[in-house]
């Protein structure tokens, strides 16, 4: 009787045992951060043809000027969509180099596929006097440091409102104002970047949610009214593998 009580025990214990490493198993197999690969796939390659001009960092998508950061470009008309690059990067390959350029302005003129470089990123990638060079590119995180950041436009008060996300790692898909009841609503996007509630949000301080092409999302719950200058939010958009 004993011995059978024994043995019991032990079986009792074994299972005990296996159970204890399923769960532990589980339990790595269910990370608490987002697993690699997590974010939305980016857009796909594009392929077509660089030109350049004289870019100073200013353009369409209402940016001030970057004499210090000149690797910028504008986008061609189709894919410039209604400011959906503005602030975003882009790797592209030319036939003799690679470099990574912000994207700051909308090319007109220019065919989908087509970008037009700043002077000093199109001699990454070709001589100047190639002047129009064939090209590939995809979407890449920008080199940003310390949190996204909210533009006021100028003239913005509690009876107009116009607000800009900078400083973001991947372009901006949505932006979202709070209401007083707590409601979500999204706000129309201009095409020189800035995004204008049909109601204007009052004196603030505005709650803010901001949506990254990638699928992250950001929520600033206290950014203060101040015209003309960039108020920081509380963090950035992650990295995607």
């Amino acid at each position: 009787m004993r011995y059978r009580r024994v043995v019991r025990r032990v079986l009792i214990e074994l299972v005990g045992l296996v159970g204890l490493a399923a769960s532990c198993g589980t339990d790595e197999a269910t990370p608490t951060t987002d697993p690699p690969g997590s974010c939305v796939a980016p857009r796909p390659e594009a392929m077509g043809e660089a030109t350049y001009y004289n870019a100073d960092g200013s353009g369409n998508c209402s940016f001030d000027a970057s004499p210090n950061d000149l690797m910028v470009a504008a986008m061609n008309a189709p894919d410039y969509d209604h400011a959906a690059w503005c602030g975003g990067c882009v790797e592209v390959t030319g036939p003799a180099g690679v470099v990574t350029v912000r994207i700051v302005d909308q090319c007109p003129g220019c065919q989908a596929g087509d970008l037009d470089l700043s002077r000093e990123a199109f001699a990454r990638i070709a001589a100047l006097s190639a002047g129009r060079v064939p090209i590939t590119w995809h979407e890449v995180a920008c080199d940003v440091t310390g949190p996204i950041a909210y533009q006021h436009k100028d003239g913005t008060s509690q009876y107009y409102t116009a607000i800009q996300v900078r400083n973001h790692r991947y372009p901006i898909a949505t932006l979202e104002a709070q209401d007083a009841a707590g409601a979500w609503t999204a706000l129309p996007r201009a095409d020189y970047n800035y995004f204008i509630p049909t109601t204007p949000l009052g004196p603030g301080p505005y709650a803010f949610r901001a949506h990254d092409v990638r699928g992250h999302v950001l929520e600033d719950l206290a950014i203060p009214l101040v015209p003309g200058a960039a108020q920081p939010g509380a963090a950035q958009f992650p990295t995607c593998p």
